[in-house]
């Protein structure tokens, strides 16, 4: 036989593997009957973890694929591009989504203890979860679909500063009543509302560092907005009386500029957040001491 026609033979069969192989290892899904998926967290009677997937799972619907989001080391958004076959399985959902409207996704974010949270949230986890809620967002999905949470892990696939599939999937069918719900997030408002955010900082500061109670107040925030699509969260920048009153105005203006950037950042809409001043007329400590103007020098984020 002769070299062309082994070269050409070769082909053929290259040709055939593949078109074999891709449909039955790349990915798969349908949106009208059970399919045998691999969980993309599921933890076996040893402990082990399987990493690879990203499976969109629940009672009706099944997608998964041999991809997954990734994040740099101690970051909280997704690394771009996000892999094709991700996005087939999220258009496939949304359309899911349009026929159902009674579904939820729960999406849960892994992040390991070692890694250093540089997010406003509780824990790293929670802050990827909130940025893939995000993502789905951008793909036409309403904010009030998702459900998010956090977990922290002693280990995990981490390759180059990569941490690779640090996100789990789950359909939920929700049956909650409209007024139940509402009722809800009228409680968490005044919750709020009651104890809301003040941060201090310094004239120059650039760093926010925040408490566990902080960072719970801000996924609480964010939470709320997701479910209430007209709420808003207001910035209110603060200083002391030291030195001339526009000076001042412009000063807390900065202050709640910063912190509006600040929650944006972390993926909170910035079209949801205002920014006003009320410079050194609001005081809630005496100005005559150095504790008074620390504690005047605020910017407190509230719910409208």
């Amino acid at each position: 036989m002769s070299k062309r026609t082994l070269y050409i033979l070769g082909i053929a069969l290259t040709i055939f593997l593949g078109s074999y192989m891709y449909p039955k290892f790349c990915c798969n899904g349908d949106s009208g009957k059970s399919i045998e998926t691999v969980n993309p967290v599921l933890i076996d009677e040893i402990g082990k973890v399987n990493y690879n997937m990203f499976n969109l799972s629940g009672e009706n619907f099944n997608y998964s694929c041999n991809e997954n989001f990734k994040f740099l080391s101690n970051g909280f958004n997704n690394a771009q591009p996000v892999n094709d076959s991700i996005n087939m399985g999220i258009r496939q959902l949304k359309s899911y989504f349009d026929k159902n409207g009674n579904q939820k996704l729960i999406i849960t974010g892994y992040a390991l203890n070692s890694e250093k949270n540089t997010s406003a949230f509780p824990n790293l986890g929670l802050a990827r979860a909130n940025d893939l809620k995000n993502y789905f967002i951008s793909k036409g999905f309403d904010a009030s679909k998702f459900e998010t949470l956090g977990e922290l892990r002693d280990t995990w696939r981490v390759s180059n500063d990569t941490v690779y599939g640090a996100a789990g999937f789950r359909i939920k069918q929700t049956t909650e009543i409209a007024s139940e719900k509402l009722k809800d997030w009228n409680a968490l408002k005044e919750k709020i509302n009651a104890n809301p955010l003040i941060l201090y900082f310094n004239t120059n500061q650039t760093e926010i560092n925040l408490t566990p109670e902080e960072r719970q107040k801000i996924a609480d925030l964010s939470n709320y907005l997701d479910h209430v699509p007209d709420a808003k969260i207001t910035c209110v920048g603060h200083t002391d009386n030291v030195g001339n009153r526009d000076v001042n105005i412009n000063l807390g203006q900065n202050r709640a500029n910063f912190i509006k950037n600040y929650l944006s950042k972390n993926g909170i809409s910035d079209n949801r957040i205002e920014s006003t001043s009320k410079g050194p007329d609001e005081p809630i400590a005496d100005n005559n001491s150095a504790e008074g103007k620390t504690k005047n020098r605020r910017t407190v984020v509230n719910l409208k």
